[in-house]
């Protein structure tokens, strides 16, 4: 018996990493047949070469351990999910392209989504179940929670904190904030795509534009 590693979604976000997934754990001598998708509303019994599982049928399987990495956009739905896998004894692993930039003391929670033209500079904390999309960075001495999720091309610059469950849209500009004194972004904030952020976002509020302001609603 074997591992057996699943992508958990089999719809646009997972389709984008089973090709990262199975590079890298070619790279470790893992074939592909011991990668899967699990989906708990199966589009076909077999996407983009892969079988696609239900959520018990992959704890049905006949392997020794099980990994799954959560390729879910909605953070809500990705921590309940996560909660689901630890209790039933499922591990999580990181999905990186082969071409991340990772430089000095980076620490990477588990579950961690690192799509191509990944930068991670230096001194940065980011908790469990982050997703960063192609052409995303983090410079350094930044502070990131749980369950946040970055669209393609943030560019999240030094001394920024993220709490959990934050969202930021694709070509989001996050202004460096000032050691002692980081620019905040607030738990379940969402900055809109294209936003330049200058100053902190409250938690919950949804900030557009440049510079970005909270989100009026008619």
């Amino acid at each position: 018996m074997a591992n057996l590693f699943a992508i958990y979604g089999a719809n646009g976000c997972g389709r984008g990493i089973i090709p990262l997934a199975r590079a890298q754990l070619a790279q470790a001598g893992i074939p592909a047949d011991q990668l899967v998708f699990v989906d708990d509303n199966p589009p076909a019994l077999e996407v983009n070469g892969h079988r696609v599982l239900t959520f018990e049928q992959f704890l049905a399987e006949d392997c020794v351990e099980r990994y799954a990495s959560l390729a879910i956009a909605n953070s809500r739905i990705r921590e309940m999910l996560a909660g689901r896998c630890i209790g039933a004894g499922v591990h999580f692993w990181n999905v990186r392209a082969a071409n991340v930039v990772e430089m000095d003391e980076v620490a990477l929670g588990d579950g961690a989504i690192l799509s191509p033209f990944v930068t991670l500079t230096s001194n940065i904390r980011i908790g469990v179940h982050f997703q960063a999309n192609l052409y995303s960075y983090v410079e350094h001495d930044c502070v990131i929670g749980d369950f946040v999720t970055f669209a393609p091309g943030v560019k999240c610059n030094g001394n920024v904190h993220i709490h959990d469950h934050a969202y930021i849209g694709s070509g989001a500009i996050i202004r460096q904030g000032i050691p002692g004194k980081p620019l905040v972004i607030g738990r379940g904030a969402v900055v809109g795509m294209g936003a330049v952020v200058t100053k902190d976002v409250p938690p919950g509020v949804t900030v557009v534009g440049n510079p970005a302001r909270p989100l009026i609603k008619d």
